[in-house]
């Protein structure tokens, strides 16, 4: 039971720590912007290296993980983001920051995967959802510690010895999956695939992977390009909060999508996968045409818990995309899903820094609402289209998991 306790542990302290570094960004923007003199165009890009070199390692991760497995793929990648947090914090430059930040999110790239591809080998395939759910979770608790708490040492000691002492507790979480993990259970030899190439074949010629990968670019995209960085500046711009009160906005933000990875995979098992994918995707999108009318602080504070939920909701479709194919491709599968997911961030957070740099700022810095307005019709637009396009496959028994019997 322990060696399950560890498997589980280790890689979802893995997911808490790519979650912080995500997210980190949405507290320190303005001292980024003040000290470096970003404007939104280049926060957004620079936040978004993050999710681009994220996505780019997905499809040579789903090989790594699949032929070397997650205990050495995960942990090696981890010193690799390790040494991104060092760059970053001691950058003095843009481009520094942009090095940085990158290795960050190619160290950061095998955490989720590496998790739901030992989750495959140490556990049944029908507690895949929910573990994935807890581990999304917990994992995403990372968010919490990146809001407040954040705010509270970024103004106590700055936001460069943040990512100094990230950089030792992401050696640590590498060393811990090594030493105490393995591949497999006791008495389960690795085999690992030496396939190179057949397996994502087999995985883009289905036509139910094209369903599911736009939903997730823009799902996945929209909600991580919002909670890593737009949702602070919406609160400093819109609502002209101060760095307390957005630390704790975003605590709700954070919370809702720590609550909704909690319960996603237990409704999905109960309720339907197809069924709580589409409830959540409405819900989703009803989010976003809120912030685009600005709501008074009360209700807004609603949209954020709302937001969290709905847009967690996503890991929903890699359980799908685990249902759907064989086991020998499964790292590769749910990587060349997350490849759009994450890709789908870089996209959305650049795009959205270029809607917003569109609309000059006031002599404070502050960007009008009028930015926001459009960044979020554009970011609901997409994912109501997408959503239209996922329907379809709960016409197809077969891909609609059933819920279980009370």
């Amino acid at each position: 039971m322990m060696r399950y306790a560890a498997v589980f542990g280790w890689f979802t302290a893995a997911y808490f720590l790519s979650y912080f570094f995500r997210s980190a960004n949405a507290i320190i923007a303005p001292d980024l912007s003040r000290e470096l003199s970003l404007n939104a165009a280049d926060l957004g890009l620079m936040t978004s290296v993050f999710f681009g070199a994220f996505a780019l390692a997905q499809i040579p991760l789903g090989l790594g993980l699949d032929r070397w497995g997650p205990r050495w793929i995960t942990s090696g990648l981890l010193f690799v983001g390790a040494v991104g947090s060092v760059i970053f914090a001691f950058a003095p430059s843009f481009e520094l920051l942009m090095i940085g930040r990158a290795l960050l999110g190619l160290g950061m790239a095998g955490a989720l995967m590496g998790a739901m591809k030992i989750f495959s080998k140490w556990f049944h395939v029908n507690q895949f959802a929910t573990l994935s759910g807890l581990t999304v979770g917990i994992g995403s608790s990372g968010a919490l510690v990146a809001a407040s708490p954040l705010a509270w040492f970024n103004e106590a000691f700055g936001w460069r010895w943040v990512f100094v002492g990230g950089a030792v507790i992401t050696v640590f979480i590498g060393a811990a999956i090594i030493i105490w993990t393995r591949n497999t259970p006791p008495g389960v030899p690795w085999t690992g695939s030496t396939d190179t190439d057949g397996g994502v074949q087999e995985v883009v010629r289905d036509r139910r992977f094209w369903h599911i990968v736009p939903l997730d670019f823009f799902i996945v995209g929209t909600m991580f390009a919002f909670q890593s960085l737009w949702a602070g500046p919406y609160l400093y711009d819109v609502m002209r909060l101060d760095a307390e009160a957005v630390g704790n906005m975003l605590i709700v933000l954070s919370l809702g999508a720590t609550f909704g990875a909690l319960i996603s995979g237990w409704l999905a098992d109960r309720v339907g996968m197809m069924q709580v994918m589409i409830a959540s995707g409405i819900l989703f999108i009803s989010c976003q045409v809120a912030l685009i009318f600005h709501p008074p602080l009360w209700l807004l504070l609603l949209v954020y818990g709302a937001f969290g939920i709905a847009g967690s909701f996503n890991i929903i479709l890699l359980a799908h995309t685990r249902r759907i194919f064989p086991a020998n491709v499964t790292g590769r599968a749910i990587s060349a899903v997350n490849l759009f997911g994450f890709g789908g961030v870089f996209v959305v957070q650049w795009l959205l820094g270029a809607i917003i740099n569109r609309f000059p700022p006031d002599a404070a810095g502050h960007y009008p609402p009028e930015a926001y307005s459009a960044a979020f019709l554009f970011t609901a637009f997409g994912t109501l289209l997408c959503l239209l396009w996922y329907i379809p496959l709960a016409r197809t028994p077969a891909l609609v998991m059933q819920p279980k019997e009370a």
